[in-house]
């Protein structure tokens, strides 16, 4: 008697996924520390005499870094196109650890003069430039090694590194915080976090040195080398794939800066919130955040795509508003606002690598991402803070969540236009 055929249960590769997300978990952990410690190198960097003009000068530099973003992913997903996915992630862990280094190790003003600030800038435009390339490189490289049917699953990943990141920098500023004295913060204390964050991208490479190339790249490299103005192919061939690409990314880029970079000082200068309380409560919003990416990126390879975008998407346009007036004194209060905001991003987040790379043939998956990508995100993320701040000052801070609402709004037209991508076969 012939015995049943069972199905081979499916094993992900745990380990090619975390070196493939360990990257972007270093990109983010240092932009984390570098926003979350700006206060206590400023001096150190620029001249003492004056703090506050020290301290923008060193959140100028925080900003201008975004818009190299768009240059990394144009030159570096073109990179990725032609020389491969693996190589392109060596070299933006690579840039990123390095940037890392080099601000931990940076001489004072008081020792170099003004080549201490040139330094830093330097040193961010790598990791600008660095994380352009990175977001694009390994969501195309988690899109491709996943099977039709388990593309979710595999993207997300991507996220479950990012929030784990923020999360570990974010507590890390609490612990040398309470550890350390205002004096030994801003004489060494805060050099600490960027030596870990350097050896944490010798960790990723070390990791990433035996993953494979995937398939998907080796079968397209000679029709990607053949492309001419590769950018000008994404809006002569793929318009529609461009402009969606934006309309999802701009609401993408709002929730991440409004939840996980903009709320914290605007609730407790503007709203007069604890920051204690605010930080308790992001730090668990954030925690749920990562615990949910693995199960609604299944829900994706069930279900589809779009009702999980459409969900995400409708909801905060409705939602935004109203939470915003939750925002103050209170940690349940802050609780329901991080809370809300994040369970509703885990639906994009957790599918981001699969959506975008289901937009773009292989030959220009590297590049179409890129760039398209990064540039939306310096124009709405970038500005996104300083938005939030110049209308709280001026006391039209709800407007910013307008501002939300309306590019949510943007995000589900485009949405609805996307085709059902579930087990598909990547083009």
């Amino acid at each position: 008697m012939s015995q049943p055929v069972t199905a081979e249960r499916h094993r992900l590769p745990v380990r090619t996924l975390v070196a493939a997300s360990i990257g972007n978990a270093v990109e983010w952990y240092d932009w984390t520390i570098y926003a979350t410690f700006s206060i206590y190198f400023a001096t150190q960097i620029f001249p003492s005499g004056n703090p506050t003009a020290a301290l923008l000068s060193t959140l100028a530099t925080y900003a201008l870094a975004f818009f190299f973003r768009p240059l990394g992913g144009f030159l570096l997903g073109r990179f990725a196109d032609l020389r491969g996915r693996r190589t392109a992630m060596l070299m933006t862990i690579l840039l990123m650890a390095g940037g890392s280094f080099v601000i931990a190790i940076l001489p004072t003003f008081e020792m170099v003069g003004w080549l201490a600030p040139a330094l830093l800038l330097i040193a961010r435009i790598a990791q600008g430039m660095s994380l352009g390339g990175e977001v694009s490189n390994a969501s195309a490289y988690l899109a491709e090694i996943a099977p039709a049917e388990r593309r979710g699953r595999y993207s997300s990943f991507f996220y479950i590194s990012t929030g784990t990141a923020v999360l570990i920098a974010s507590l890390l500023g609490a612990l040398l915080a309470s550890t350390l004295t205002e004096e030994q913060l801003g004489s060494w204390g805060w050099r600490v976090p960027f030596l870990i964050g350097g050896a944490l991208g010798l960790i990723g490479m070390w990791m990433r040195r035996s993953m494979s190339e995937t398939e998907q790249f080796e079968k397209n490299k000679d029709a990607a080398a053949k492309i001419k103005n590769p950018l000008l192919l994404t809006l002569r061939e793929h318009p529609r794939a461009v402009l969606q690409l934006i309309g999802f990314t701009i609401l993408s880029t709002l929730c991440y800066y409004t939840f996980f970079s903009a709320l914290t000082p605007f609730a407790t200068k503007s709203r007069g919130a604890d920051a204690s309380e605010v930080f308790l409560a992001l730090s668990i919003a954030t925690a749920l955040f990562v615990l949910l990416q693995y199960p609604m990126g299944a829900a994706a390879d069930r279900f589809g795509r779009k009702p999980q975008m459409l969900i995400w998407s409708a909801a905060t346009a409705i939602l935004i508003v109203p939470l915003s007036t939750l925002i103050g004194p209170g940690f349940g209060n802050m609780l329901v606002v991080f809370g809300v905001g994040l369970v509703l991003y885990t639906a994009m987040t957790s599918i981001a690598p699969a959506i975008m790379s289901e937009l773009f043939p292989t030959e220009l998956r590297g590049l179409g991402i890129g760039a398209w990508y990064n540039l939306t995100v310096a124009i709405f993320g970038g500005t996104a803070p300083l938005v939030i701040a110049a209308l709280g000052a001026a006391g039209l801070s709800t407007l910013f969540f307008v501002y939300v609402a309306v590019g949510a709004a943007v995000a589900f037209i485009a949405i609805l236009s996307l085709p059902e991508t579930k087990g598909s076969v990547l083009r």
